[in-house]
């Protein structure tokens, strides 16, 4: 069907072979959705319809379900996306119908001033699928087909991960972890059991996760993805943050904060050693306002560096992927069908999950 696909011209499915409508999870302004028919999508010549399968659920949904972000009504979100190619338009011929696929939700204009400069990440007119345009939460989406990636027989639930994974790639890249170093994670949810996983495979000698103590940090730990673990308590924090600054007098060559606490981002400064690196990694409201002693930056020659997303990273997560390096089993514990969106709203904001996804027949 491929080949017959591209030598006929047609860049629409084969009758028959997709439904003229889907469902889909809508928003039509900040915390207004429902569950819609609509038309599914059409392709151009250079696009690829998928099938969605699964799709996780982010901390970044949370802030578009607020109209945060990139939102742009009506929005279709959901940008972890997974699934089977459906159709392909004339010219595409990296993918074909019924191969199964992770997809790159970032679109670059790849003309504007920070693309010519060989910043995509920073464009100024990004396309973000679930964002400002049609995401995964629906039976079926478009995609540029150079965005999405063959998975081979990738489960559907670890197949969601490869998107974040390569976020936590990227920031890899940003950290330019050297040889031997001590590194310290604030936060073990998804991002940052995948995180520390390619800390330990970039440089890093030792590893500590230092995280509220449940599910998440449970499951780092039967994964044996570090090399300490400090649970650290709701109710008397200090205990546990003392502790640590006192078991390691000269701090960490780089400390992680994935939590998007700010709170912990404040302090996170402070378990730095000198001439060390503070990564901002979590994703924070836009109004926070943190407090540091820019002195403590510049006596001690802190690097303070963020990490935004990923851009372009996907194979290089799926060579870690095909090695057998990254675990992914067991990240995504609780799946919803779309009409659970409140439910699974309300699940992922009180954290009683690892990771959920939204799951489709």
């Amino acid at each position: 069907m491929h080949d017959t696909m591209k030598e006929s011209g047609r860049t629409g499915p084969s009758k028959g072979s997709v439904p003229e409508k889907m469902k889909a999870l809508q928003y039509s302004g900040p915390e207004k959705f429902a569950v819609v028919q609509i038309d599914v999508p059409q392709i151009g010549d250079d696009d690829v319809l998928v099938k969605i399968s699964a799709c996780g659920v982010c901390g970044t949904d949370l802030h578009y379900h607020k109209g945060e972000f990139l939102a742009k009504w009506p929005l279709i979100p959901g940008h972890e996306a997974a699934g089977t190619v459906a159709a392909i338009g004339k010219n595409v011929s990296n993918v074909s119908v019924g191969d199964r696929v992770a997809t790159d939700p970032m679109q670059p204009c790849l003309s504007c001033f920070h693309c010519t400069r060989r910043k995509p990440l920073l464009c100024d007119s990004l396309t973000a699928f679930g964002g400002n345009v049609p995401g995964g939460f629906a039976e079926y989406c478009r995609y540029p087909a150079r965005l999405v990636h063959p998975i081979g027989d990738l489960p559907d639930l670890e197949a969601v991960l490869v998107e974040p994974a390569a976020c936590a790639t990227h920031g890899i890249e940003r950290m330019q972890i050297e040889v031997g170093s001590k590194v310290l994670l604030f936060g073990c949810g998804p991002t940052g059991i995948l995180l520390a996983q390619l800390v330990k495979m970039n440089g890093a000698a030792h590893l500590t996760i230092a995280s509220k103590g449940g599910p998440k940090l449970d499951l780092a730990r039967k994964m044996n993805i570090a090399d300490d673990y400090i649970a650290i308590s709701d109710t008397s924090p200090r205990v546990q943050m003392d502790a640590l600054a006192s078991a390691n007098p000269y701090g960490f060559d780089i400390v992680i904060e994935a939590t998007g606490a700010p709170t912990v981002l404040e302090v996170a400064l402070n378990y730095v050693r000198k001439g060390g690196k503070l990564v901002v990694y979590g994703v924070y409201d836009e109004s926070v306002k943190i407090a540091w002693s820019p002195f403590k930056i510049w006596e001690n020659e802190i690097t303070i560096l963020a990490s935004f997303c990923s851009m372009g990273h996907i194979p290089h997560v799926m060579e870690y992927i095909k090695a057998g390096k990254l675990k992914l089993e067991g990240v995504v514990n609780k799946t919803f069908r779309i009409e659970e969106w409140e439910e699974c709203l309300d699940v992922v904001r009180r954290q009683e999950v690892v990771k959920a996804a939204i799951a489709f027949d």
